[in-house]
């Protein structure tokens, strides 16, 4: 089957769990299971979507709820999964994330107060959503208050370590995740598992499950970049919060479309050049990078801005990018994004947060970044321990 990559892992402990990922060129699957308190990998697998919309392989696809259920119903088959106990990550276009200051009141009081703050920033009519919402704790500090000698006068270490630790909160003021997702979307991706023979314990926007498999607990900014095939999301997490996330409408389809016109050759033809050698390959003596430099430095200037706005704003330093999704699969990418990106860079390693044989573990590590969503939406599946 045309753009199929799956690996059967070993048999299957108990409580078995699956995370779905249905992104715009391909889906992810990983199913994942508790073995002795650690998380197991069981099986995964991808497949590109491209074929079904009569595209090439990694190409962007709009295709009916039909044809997305029989393509995930092939990818569970091949993949050999064992349980029917899903939950699915929601692509960041169909929702809406902000950070929004509010007064410190009362839970009951706050609760009326969102979905009017929420219209603020949702362009859509309130009834044609959901929303959530929770207050981001400040004791995400905690760890910077154990540092922190507290012998003689406790109560003072910690409140100047919780004000150095987070200026931008003023006094009577909480920081609010709000949340929403279109009831569409939500009826759709319903729609798709339920054909496919599955049982959704949950849905969760791709960023949260993304920043859970490729982030450790840690106070410092973190820029995360996920490129997919039509777009690139770049979220900024502090202290394991989302502060911050843009789309930009390029990806790794849009590398594919300028080689093929520079070289005058296929898609097709283009995108088994990319995939096999990427920015390696030479063109008249120069690399992949020259002939298609637009897309490449138009995604990475957009993270570097991104970076620069957050510092100077917080007076923070951002510490690191993690690169993830299918497309800095490119042969290339990460040395390049290393040259152009202002901070450290490396790769997301999602599978490296489960137990997997030793003799996979190259290979886990060398595809990871495109399965960060689909090992994240999974692990918190397996940690809310749902039969």
């Amino acid at each position: 089957m045309a753009g199929l990559s799956i690996s059967g892992i070993f048999s299957s402990p108990k409580k078995s769990v699956l995370g779905i990922d249905i992104g715009a060129s391909a889906i992810k699957i990983v199913q994942i299971a508790k073995k002795g308190g650690v998380a197991v990998l069981e099986t995964y697998g991808e497949l590109a979507l491209g074929p079904y919309g009569e595209e090439v392989v990694g190409r962007s696809v709009q295709l009916p709820v039909e044809t997305l259920a029989e393509a995930l119903r092939n990818l569970l088959r091949e993949s050999s999964v064992t349980t029917n106990s899903c939950a699915l990550a929601i692509p960041l276009s169909a929702s809406l994330v902000s950070l929004v200051e509010l007064p410190d009141i009362d839970k009951s009081q706050l609760a009326q107060m969102i979905p009017l703050e929420a219209r603020k920033y949702i362009p859509v009519p309130i009834s044609e959503v959901s929303l959530d919402w929770w207050i981001v704790p400040k004791e995400q500090v905690d760890d910077q208050v154990k540092k922190i000698s507290i012998e003689d006068d406790q109560r003072k270490a910690v409140t100047m370590a919780r004000k150095k630790a987070d200026p931008i909160l003023p006094s009577g003021k909480v920081d609010v995740l709000i949340v929403a997702i279109h009831n569409a979307a939500l009826h759709t991706y319903q729609d798709i598992v339920t054909r496919a023979g599955l049982r959704t314990k949950f849905f969760e926007i791709e960023i949260f499950s993304a920043v859970r498999s490729v982030l450790e607990h840690g106070i410092a900014p973190v820029l995360v970049l996920d490129m997919g095939a039509a777009s690139t999301k770049l979220y900024l997490v502090e202290s394991g919060v989302v502060r911050d996330s843009h789309l930009v409408s390029r990806g790794s389809q849009d590398i594919t479309n300028a080689l093929a016109k520079a070289l005058g050759i296929t898609p097709s033809e283009a995108e088994t050049i990319k995939r096999g050698e990427g920015l390696n390959y030479q063109v008249n003596g120069e690399s992949i990078a020259k002939v298609v430099p637009m897309n490449l430095e138009y995604i990475l200037s957009e993270a570097n801005q991104i970076i620069a706005k957050y510092q100077k704003k917080f007076s923070k330093v951002v510490t690191h990018a993690v690169l993830i999704g299918g497309g800095v699969l490119l042969p290339g990418f990460v040395e390049f994004a290393k040259e152009m990106l202002s901070v450290d860079v490396l790769a997301g390693n999602p599978f490296g947060k489960l137990d997997a044989p030793a003799f996979l573990g190259d290979m886990l590590k060398k595809t990871g970044p495109e399965f960060a969503v689909a090992v994240g939406v999974a692990l918190r599946l397996l940690q809310e321990d749902v039969p």
